[in-house]
């Protein structure tokens, strides 16, 4: 297609509900008369094209990983998950074979599943620290200076349902952290109340009299909505009835603002710990409904005081009461403060059901905050979210390789298999229609091959191919076999993996490559070393018959000077019988003649004469197996003797 918007060129697919298009910069002109295309590394196409008598070869990366995580992000995150993944795989062999059971499934597995879980989402989320100031100025409302990513929002949302089993008490909790850390990945496809929050602070700095301003009240009970106490706190104490010179003149405006303030800093959680948050926290449910009962109890009492109507500002007087019917659970009220279905959906449980619900209630709840707030399109988080409450893990899967591709896949399966034997068996069962293997092994695969197609992630692959019993060893020799042998680096690393996977007999195949390679290539003393580590008697044989062939022609010293360092190399035990074994007495002859001719002590005269006396006795064995075995072609040896 040829577009100014695009280049000179794109390529695009011809069926797909939506179009992907890769700009080619290849600068022939046009039009292109023939195009060729074929794979490459990694998720790269390669293209040649051809325009009359012109032609060019171009590369395309296809995206099929997140894009807002760069490729050298994608490689720390793939490197950083080995040891974890291969821990667990470990951890896992030991159970299973100390219960005598193909899988671990029992009470405890689900604590080694959540430090493995802990590790990954430390991997994704990066350092915990930012860059806002120790003091917080009075206008900052919401951080932005770590943005999240969907991948550590996904990662985190699977932990939460299948694998934390200390915090299934207080699950609604932990989804309005998650909502409360990851909001602001919804801004990019919806209006988010996070977005308008951003929006507003920017602004904030301009603004005389806050409360005067039409978003002021409509913030508040957005942010209210979501649970964000401190920020709703933190916009409160920016009312103006806070200002030195009105507190004589505002007073009962003040009280009430500040009994409003106060109500919501109070409110009671069901959860832990606090966090460093505002709200009063009970670990168990029955402390928890007593005090949710008397802080609903408060909130009636102020909704009723008579102090509203001497409250002369109206726009306070509406905007705080409108936060009370929040906090009262008023549905209208909180449909017309959240903008997105999932924020609907967590103020439901602040609100409206705080106590603890079933998964099957819980997805009761999503449909109709759903039908409450419709979707005009779909956030890649949004699938992923009503799978797991479905309860669908072949929903979940799909979703988790649709929108994040295959690592999340490999590493998620071990989560979504956690406490449940139902999953357990679905995912690890082998399937004829898979070619006799498990769901899992398919997805680790698929991981597997993308980590094999690149250069600089090659070495890692072999983790996840030992994983999968089935197929896994095919493909790690083939993995093996693969990688150059004419870069000694990646040489090294090949024959390390085999070591580690006692896979003796590959990496005396790739030694024997590589010496060949070596070998023909004029590199002689590199292929003779490779070709005697991988303990290659005929090829060393061949060579040995080839050098004494090529020296013995001519004894001389400069014949021997250029093939010495190879005989050294190869040594005397190789055969041809006493073939090296001569031209190494030989050489110590040489030497020892060398020395007496030089003026040296007589005990190198008489070591110049023993020297002598063994080429003699080798000259001797090698007439004895001349006489022994006739030669077609004894022209080297008729020389030598």
């Amino acid at each position: 297609m040829a577009s100014d918007t695009v280049g000179n060129g794109s390529l695009v697919p011809f069926t797909g509900d939506s179009a992907a298009v890769y700009p080619l910069h290849h600068g022939l002109p046009l039009p292109i008369s023939r195009l060729s295309i074929s794979w490459s590394r990694g998720n790269t196409l390669r293209l040649s094209l051809f325009a009359g008598a012109a032609a060019k070869v171009v590369e395309v990366k296809v995206n099929s990983e997140d894009s807002e995580i760069p490729d050298a992000h994608w490689r720390r995150i793939a490197y950083g998950s080995v040891a974890p993944f291969a821990l667990l795989q470990s951890q896992r062999s030991s159970i299973s074979s100390l219960l005598k059971t193909p899988s671990p499934y029992h009470s405890d597995w689900w604590e080694h599943v959540l430090q493995y879980s802990k590790e990954i989402g430390t991997l994704l989320g990066g350092s915990k620290l930012t860059n806002s100031p120790i003091i917080e100025g009075p206008n900052i409302l919401v951080k932005t200076d770590e943005m999240p990513t969907c991948l550590q929002a996904a990662w985190e949302l699977i932990e939460i349902f299948y694998v934390d089993k200390q915090s299934q008490a207080w699950l609604p909790e932990r989804l309005v952290d998650w909502l409360a850390d990851y909001d602001s990945l919804f801004t990019s496809t919806h209006e988010t109340i996070h977005g308008k929050l951003v929006d507003f602070q920017k602004e904030l700095g301009n603004i005389q009299v806050i409360e005067d301003d039409p978003r002021y009240w409509d913030l508040l009970s957005s942010a209210l909505s979501v649970g964000w106490l401190d920020v709703v706190v933190r916009m409160l104490r920016l009312h103006g009835s806070y200002q030195l010179d009105q507190l004589s003149n505002r007073e009962l405006e003040n009280g009430l603002v500040e009994a409003v303030a106060v109500l919501i800093s109070k409110m009671p959680r069901l959860r832990p710990e606090s966090d460093g948050k505002l709200g009063d926290c009970y670990k168990s449910k029955p402390d928890f409904i007593k005090a949710w009962e008397k802080w609903r109890s408060q909130i009636t009492k102020l909704d009723h005081s008579p102090f509203w109507i001497q409250c002369d500002n109206q726009q306070t007087h509406e905007g705080l009461r409108n936060l009370l019917q929040i906090m009262l659970g008023n549905i209208e009220s909180l449909c017309l403060a959240t903008c997105y279905w999932i924020e609907l959906y967590i103020s439901h449980f602040l609100y409206i059901r705080p106590f603890t619900m079933g998964i099957e209630s819980m997805y009761n709840l999503a449909e109709k905050c759903i039908q409450l707030k419709p979707q005009s399109s779909i956030h890649r988080l949004t699938g992923l979210m009503i799978g797991i409450l479905e309860e669908n893990t072949e929903v979940v899967l799909a979703e988790c390789s649709r929108e994040f591709g295959p690592w999340l896949v490999a590493h998620a399966i071990e989560l979504l298999t956690t406490g449940s034997e139902q999953s357990e068996i679905l995912l690890h069962e082998d399937r004829y229609n898979l070619g006799g293997i498990s769901i899992v092994e398919l997805h680790r695969l698929a991981y597997a091959q993308i980590l094999s197609s690149h250069a600089l992630t090659w070495q890692i692959a072999p983790i996840y191919l030992t994983s999968c019993m089935k197929q896994g060893m095919g493909l790690l020799e083939n993995l093996l076999y693969r990688q150059s042998v004419q870069h000694n680096d990646v040489l090294l690393k090949n024959i390390e993996i085999c070591r580690l996977y006692e896979l003796d007999h590959i990496s005396s195949n790739i030694m024997k490559i590589a010496g060949v390679y070596h070998w023909k290539h004029g590199h002689k003393g590199a292929g003779v070393f490779w070709l005697q580590q991988a303990q290659d008697r005929s090829c060393l044989d061949r060579i040995a018959q080839q050098l004494f062939d090529s020296v013995g022609k001519s004894i001389s010293d400069e014949s021997f000077k250029k093939w010495e360092g190879m005989i050294e190399l190869l040594g005397s035990e190789s055969n041809p019988a006493g073939g090296l074994e001569f031209l190494h007495k030989y050489r110590d002859f040489k030497k020892s003649l060398k020395k007496v001719s030089g003026g040296k002590s007589t005990d190198a005269a008489r070591q110049a004469v023993g020297s002598l006396i063994l080429v003699v006795s080798v000259i001797d064995q090698e007439t004895k197996v001349l006489q022994m075995q006739p030669m077609t072609d004894s022209s080297s040896h008729s020389t030598f003797l």
